[in-house]
């Protein structure tokens, strides 16, 4: 594309999703409100537009869906999906599910979560090189799932994998929701089931039991449906992007060696390298919103009816608020980013995200201090919801 190119963006093009901050860039400087004509889509791509954009959910609900292809669909979401659902219904589901997901109990996983990290690590240690999202990347995040909802460690790649299916696409394709689809995964039925006849300290147990007055002034439990429709889209949320943060750091570490080496010298600086790589390479790209009522960016009207697009990852690198958006720098002074959304929909997971990456940062540095990456046998993915990597190979030094 030539400089003087209009700039043009399309969300399901592979080639886009091969590096797509250079476009992005573009999308900040030339055109902060971009209309796409060929998917009848707005997007913004700018720090301050999101974070107008994102907890206003008067004129940008999530009751459509977070995703294009879902507003577009004008498919049916079941209730119970929190994260497709609007005041004062949301308010109300989240507060009784933030008594739930509270930080003691995220805090409980970490002796897990780390044996879980050793294990897997433990089995590399020795080679000349081995593929990071085979050994950890892939398997972490449902491992940790399943230790937070009680599901037996024989059983949780299966989950995995089924709850892989409900929420992907292949390369550059789009989700085709249609009548009669569901977002739940009844896998996890099962273990709903088995919880109520068992009890036990975990999540699902407490999911089962927690009372809450609802939007009607009823004081009752989450209903059967309504449990399995929530630990579905938590789990694949929590799946796909937690496992590509393990790759963005394996990546972005061999990229820039010196600063991998001031981490194994100074493991203090863990935390803050883990929110430098959320921001710099966010596995979720954008969300998307229906606009209720005519918008105003940048001199133009969005009118009602739209699908917006917030462009987090765009947003993530805007030099008006991160100075040298596009550089990685592990010690970069950050008050937010917006890898977990900002506003009532704030990631709910986002602190087992952070208690994930810091672990597996420190598992791997413990071990393996030097490496590079076999770029030529590493593959790198987009779907309509996230993009990492599938493969990464390292090549131990």
């Amino acid at each position: 594309m030539e400089a003087n190119d209009e700039v043009y963006w399309d969300p399901y093009d592979a080639a886009f999703a091969k590096d797509p901050y250079p476009i992005y860039r573009r999308l900040r400087e030339e055109a902060p409100l971009y209309h796409n004509e060929k998917y009848d889509f707005y997007a913004v791509s700018r720090f301050e537009d999101c974070e107008r954009g994102l907890p206003d959910w008067k004129s940008l609900p999530s009751g459509r869906g977070n995703i294009l292809e879902l507003i577009k669909s004008d498919f049916e979401i079941p209730p119970g999906t929190l994260i497709f659902e609007d005041p004062p219904t949301h308010d109300i589901r989240r507060r009784m599910l933030s008594r739930v997901f509270t930080p003691r109990r995220i805090g409980m996983l970490e002796p897990q979560v780390r044996r879980f990290c050793t294990n897997a690590l433990d089995q590399v240690v020795g080679a000349d090189r081995f593929d990071l999202m085979a050994a950890l990347g892939a398997e972490m995040p449902m491992r940790v799932i399943g230790m937070l909802l009680g599901i037996p460690e024989a059983d949780q790649a299966a989950i995995r994998d089924t709850t892989d299916e409900v929420l992907r696409t292949e390369d550059g394709g789009q989700m085709d929701f249609k009548e009669g689809d569901v977002l739940s995964n009844e896998a996890f039925g099962e273990y709903i089931d088995w919880r109520m006849k068992n009890p036990s300290d975990d999540l699902m147990t407490e999911l089962l039991n927690v009372e809450f007055e609802d939007e009607t002034g009823v004081t009752r439990t989450l209903t059967r449906d309504e449990i399995l429709t929530y630990i579905t889209v938590v789990a694949g949320a929590g799946n796909e992007t937690t496992g590509r943060l393990v790759g963005w750091m394996g990546s972005l570490l061999a990229q820039h060696p010196d600063q991998r080496r001031d981490l194994v010298a100074d493991p203090s600086l863990i935390p803050g390298a883990v929110e430098e790589v959320l921001r710099f390479e966010p596995a979720g790209h954008s969300i998307a919103r229906y606009v209720t009522e005519d918008l105003e960016f940048h001199g133009t009207t969005v009118p009602a009816g739209s699908a917006l697009l917030l462009l987090v990852a765009s947003a993530n690198r805007d030099d008006r608020r991160y100075p040298e958006g596009d550089g990685f720098d592990i010690r970069r002074t950050m008050s937010q980013h917006l890898t977990f959304g900002l506003g009532g929909h704030y990631c709910l997971g986002a602190a087992l995200a952070r208690l994930e990456g810091r672990i597996a940062m420190e598992e791997i540095l413990r071990r393996f201090p030097e490496w590079d990456v076999d770029w030529d046998g590493a593959k790198l993915a987009q779907t309509s919801t996230v993009r990492g990597w599938e493969t990464l190979p390292l090549v131990l030094g």
